[in-house]
């Protein structure tokens, strides 16, 4: 159980506002200082942290099962990265030559497509993505599902029971203090916050710390998109994108070689661009200085596509920075299995496998390069990456599951994070019924075959 001490060290002003102590929760309330009590909700079967594409998915995911389920979101919108983070498109969904990544996560791309008309029907790499549309695809399949959602609400504490199963969670929103009790929690906060507060081992970064570049994404609006579609590709595997006469010039010292861009409506390009060098996401004034100087790397960019894509970019301005930073890499919390660059370079399939992944590994590292798949090749998932060591009733799901550094590359982008999300979904509210909430003693091949009967796809 995460100590007073530590908390406060984590930056928790409410703890030392309210004097949290280190708590034990019993009966209907939970002691916060003399004289006042938490309230207490104790009527969920699963708790969802998180409301990214994995969290999404998981909610989902479990409360198709039958489960009484919570997500609690510290934004006011679903959707994480490829909302409120506006990354301008999806990953592959396909190995190039059939849809990988299937059940909920397809169901979701799918229905985000309708936004962007102006990409084929049948295109299935590379999609745009259009934010706001998006949100309102997450809202509609997550509260159809019968999930119950809290935004502006962030985990404080974790109180653990003792032989590594979570009590409750004690959250911040604008009532102030609430503690959630649920049989069984899912850690899809990207950092693994929930995990790693209630115990559970984890790695973050390289043997020497050093993480991934995050990038604060961003949108430009009045773009000609004509001079757009036609002129050159602005991505850096194009030698003459304008970005490297940018580079050249001296002007724009925030600009690096870090472009992607889409089209995402009439006018409208949207951005992955620019990198903020080993960022510590768990540390909230590193991102706080990385979104301010985030802000200032989308101005140059702007300012740079002015001067040398000026048929394009000649009249437009910057519309929106994120809200959310652009992640990619953090906590890696240690499962029953840790899945290794070897397996990925193996084409490893698992007999609890419950997804496949096919994306390259994409390490935001200077001098790294990439490593890809030929056409048809993809590898397995195993189940027991989402099944943190220590800890019998949370699973974690999306970009904290249990990998190797390299591995990490992969399996940190949306897609396998929808398929992961469901998988953990699914596996909650077995364990409730099978287990006694024990996420690693569920019947893993009947949660194979219910995600099949789902339409996720496996070997």
């Amino acid at each position: 159980m995460i100590s007073r001490r530590d908390f406060l060290k984590r930056g928790g002003a409410l703890a030392a506002a309210f004097a949290l102590p280190s708590m034990n929760v019993q009966g209907e309330t939970a002691l916060l200082k003399k004289g006042s009590r938490i309230p207490l909700d104790s009527t969920w079967d699963v708790i969802v942290v998180g409301g990214g594409p994995a969290g999404c998915t998981a909610a989902i995911s479990a409360a198709r099962e039958g489960a009484k389920t919570l997500l609690v979101e510290a934004m006011g919108q679903l959707g994480g990265m490829g909302t409120a983070g506006m990354v301008p498109a999806w990953c592959p969904f396909s190995d190039g030559e059939k849809i990988i990544y299937r059940g909920l996560a397809e169901k979701i791309f799918r229905a985000s497509k309708a936004a962007v008309p102006h990409e084929g029907r049948n295109k299935l790499d590379w999609v745009s993505i259009e934010p706001e549309y998006l949100m309102r695809v997450y809202d509609k399949m997550v509260t159809e599902a019968g999930v119950k959602v809290l935004f502006f609400s962030r985990v404080a504490s974790v109180e653990m029971a003792g032989d590594g199963v979570v009590d409750a969670i004690v959250v911040a929103n604008k009532s102030g203090l609430v503690t959630f009790k649920a049989k069984v929690f899912i850690d899809a906060t990207g950092d693994g916050d929930l995990a790693a507060w209630a115990g559970a081992t984890f790695k973050r970064g390289d043997d020497n710390g050093q993480v991934q570049s995050s990038s604060l994404c961003f949108s430009i609006a009045n773009v000609d998109t004509y001079a757009y579609t036609t002129g050159p590709s602005l991505h850096t595997s194009n030698k003459n994108s304008p970005v490297y006469k940018a580079i050249e010039s001296g002007r724009y010292p925030l600009v690096d070689k870090h472009l992607c861009s889409n089209l995402v409506g009439p006018g409208v390009v949207q951005f992955n661009a620019g990198h903020l060098v080993n960022v510590d996401s768990t540390d909230p004034w590193e991102t706080t200085q990385a979104m301010i100087t985030g802000r200032q790397i989308a101005e140059q960019y702007l300012e740079a596509m002015k001067e040398f894509h000026p048929k394009a970019f000649g009249s437009s301005f910057l519309v929106k920075t994120a809200s959310l930073l652009g992640v990619r890499d953090s906590r890696r919390i240690e499962g029953d299995y840790v899945f290794t660059f070897q397996d990925w370079m193996e084409r490893k399939s698992f007999e609890d496998e419950i997804g496949r992944n096919c994306y390259y590994i994409d390490v935001h590292k200077e001098g790294h390069k990439p490593t890809r798949y030929k056409k048809g090749e993809s590898h397995g998932i195993p189940y027991r990456c989402l099944t943190p060591k220590g800890l019998k009733n949370l699973l974690t799901a999306g970009r904290c599951i249990s990998t190797d550094e390299e591995a990490f590359g992969s399996l940190r982008v949306m897609p396998p994070c929808l398929v992961t999300g469901e998988a953990a979904g699914m596996a909650a509210v077995h364990a409730m019924k099978q287990a006694k909430n024990d996420i690693h003693q569920i019947d893993v091949q009947f949660l194979r075959k219910r995600l099949k009967e789902e339409g996720q796809y496996f070997l």
